[in-house]
């Protein structure tokens, strides 16, 4: 009886175990980094309640994905979004601060709250709260009625994920939290929404229709390119992080929507190859977004400061913590070797080898889908070669950089610790697939016991077709030897005859940090290539001392925030129009109340007669 109990309430299969394993991994350097980080910047009383925070989050995480029954999960669903918000808001001196918990605590509930009808319609059917018992049941529901709940949940789900266009709370979220909590959330959190995903549409509910894997793709491809180009104009480092999260989500989602989409038309081998690949993006987009996060964090410690523009030459003050950064930005741009690279061109195999495998608009579709998830690998890889050129190279452009320096040893360790899971998880691709397999087979439903998994020459395939083999070990052994050579032939031939020299001026004198290459002006290609997105627009002003003589000449260029002007701000002048209109009827008069109330009485005997 205690079994059968603990089974109902609790949930521990290969799923599970995965987002716990994804959940610890960055939850621990997070907290060890945490130390350094909090030391200094708040009192003791203050610190302690922050730990205390941490550890709730991370355990109603935890709980989140081990639930095994509905009412469970959406008590440590509301636990975890409460904490979250108090941890968004933990530095309550900044308007900022409240501003983002206030959208955050909205947009989460907004979300909570499509969860909650989804729910209902599910124990309606199946009048039980067990997830198996429900899974057992969605058999015999209608596919009308099964849409609906996919809608439901795709919406909850999606904002708690960051989907856009309800990714608007994030931006505004992850930059406000400590640092090593914007890691969590960012590296984990957000992913609970893929658990969710996974766990009640493909594994509860079952896919059945087509369009659902098709309406997760074109909303994921939206998002990879919404959030990436939206990154490009950011100079603030965090938000820049935070934009960069929607993006990865939407690759994530890219594995997923296909997965989904290949379940439908029963293609079981590709659905649970392109599962594989997105389940694999989620763990890697985990441990470098986590890191880049946590080296945001320090150079916010060091600096005080998270824009871009008052940054530079941090490479000489915090070599180690720019060597952090460099590796996760090279990950996060899907360079090879790095864990980055292995799951993208997984998820850009997927799309390849499903277009072969079906005919008409279909191959299409994913030929399209494929080439703007190479676009956004492109334009990610343009925006952290902004983000590291302009935040550590050059010279300092502030006294906020002049006055840097290296952070603590338990800073460091955080970093260190996720650099490392960047290269483990890259390295040992092959390993990683196949436990990943048995996740997706769990999830999915899908036997696997025929379907053998081999990288050759990086493509994932059921057999092997050939003996010549190219594998991340091979590539970064490859890159290390070359590294070798180079470096030996260097100092055998090239060392005496270097010489060393000022760096080329451009004919000019005593170059300062004002002549140097700024965010705004590395991203402005970009700008004008996005405009019909962007919609940027400038502002200006003169002072004049004379008709003639301009004192001085300020200029700014921002980018129209779409989604806000044209979906929320709409929708929020609505409710504050439809609130005034309802302040009129409570003016305070008590014979008006006493009026409604008869008015009602009146009502109700009418109603009562015809019945």
């Amino acid at each position: 009886m205690a079994n059968l109990l603990l089974k109902q309430l609790f949930l521990f299969d290969p799923l599970s175990i995965f987002f716990l394993i994804v959940i610890g991994i960055v939850s621990l350097p997070s907290a060890i980094y945490s130390i350094g980080y909090m030391r200094g910047e708040y009192k003791r009383g203050k610190c302690i309640l922050a730990a205390a925070l941490l550890i709730v989050f991370v355990f109603s995480m935890c709980m989140v994905v081990t639930a095994g029954n509905i009412f469970s999960f959406l008590v440590f669903w509301e636990i975890m979004s409460l904490v979250s918000y108090f941890l968004v808001i933990f530095d309550t001196k900044h308007v900022k601060s409240v501003q983002a918990g206030l959208i955050y605590i909205v947009m989460t509930h907004i979300g909570t709250a499509f969860l909650i009808g989804g729910f209902m319609i599910l124990y309606k059917h199946a009048n039980c709260l067990d997830f198996f018992t429900i899974k057992n049941i969605c058999q015999t529901i209608p596919f009308q009625t099964k849409n609906i709940i996919f809608l439901l949940l795709l919406v909850g789900f999606g904002t708690k994920a960051g989907i856009v266009p309800l990714h608007i709370w994030l931006p505004y979220a992850h930059p406000q939290a400590p640092s090593h909590i914007s890691s969590i959330m960012s590296g984990v959190m957000i992913k609970t929404a893929i658990y969710g995903l996974i766990r009640f549409v493909i594994f509860i509910l079952g896919v059945n229709q087509t369009w659902w894997g098709s309406l997760v793709l074109v909303l994921a491809t939206i998002t990879c390119l919404a959030g990436i180009i939206y990154a490009l104009m950011e100079r603030d480092l965090k938000r820049l992080l935070a934009y960069s999260s929607v993006e990865n989500i939407g690759i994530i989602l890219l594995g997923v929507g296909l997965s989904m989409f290949f379940i439908s038309i029963n293609k079981p081998y590709l659905a649970v190859f392109s599962l594989i690949a997105g389940l694999y993006h989620l763990i890697n987009h985990a441990v470098f977004k986590g890191l880049l996060f946590l080296c945001a964090g320090s150079v916010y410690k060091a600096t005080g400061t998270r824009d871009i523009e008052k940054l530079g030459g941090l490479i000489k003050k915090m070599p180690q913590t720019a060597a952090y950064f460099l590796l996760g930005a090279m990950a996060i741009s899907a360079l090879p070797p790095l864990n980055g690279f292995i799951s993208e061109w997984l998820t850009l195999q997927a799309f390849f080898l499903g277009a072969l495998d079906v005919t008409g608009g279909t191959k299409l579709f994913l030929g399209l889908c494929a080439a703007m998830l190479a676009l956004t690998g492109g334009l990610a890889a343009a925006c952290f070669v902004k983000a590291f050129g302009i935040t550590f190279l050059a010279q300092p452009r502030s006294h906020y950089a002049k006055e840097a320096k290296e952070v603590s040893f338990s800073m460091k360790a955080g970093m260190f610790f996720l650099s490392a899971l960047v290269v483990i998880l890259a390295l040992n691709a092959l390993k990683i697939i196949k436990l990943l397999a048995k996740v997706a087979s769990v999830s999915t439903g899908i036997d696997i016991g025929n379907m053998s998994f081999s990288l050759n020459n990086f493509i994932l395939t059921p057999q092997i077709a050939n003996n010549v083999y190219l594998s991340a070990p091979l590539l970064a052994a490859i890159l290390i030897i070359f590294a070798i050579v180079a470096y030996a032939v260097y100092m055998s031939f090239g060392r005496q005859k270097a010489v060393v020299y000022k760096t080329w001026d451009c004919g000019y004198y005593k170059l300062d940090a004002r002549n140097e290459y700024t965010s705004t002006a590395f991203s402005k290609p970009f700008r004008i290539a996005f405009s019909f997105f962007l919609q940027p627009y400038r502002k200006t002003q003169k002072i004049r001392e004379s008709f003639y003589h301009v004192k001085s000449f300020t200029y700014e260029t921002h980018t129209t925030q779409v989604f806000k002007k044209y979906i929320y701000d709409p929708v929020l002048a609505l409710v504050l129009k439809s609130a005034k209109a309802m302040r009129r009827m409570q003016p305070g008069s008590i014979h008006l109340y006493l009026g409604y109330i008869f008015i009602t009485l009146l009502l109700l005997i009418v109603f009562m007669r015809k019945f």
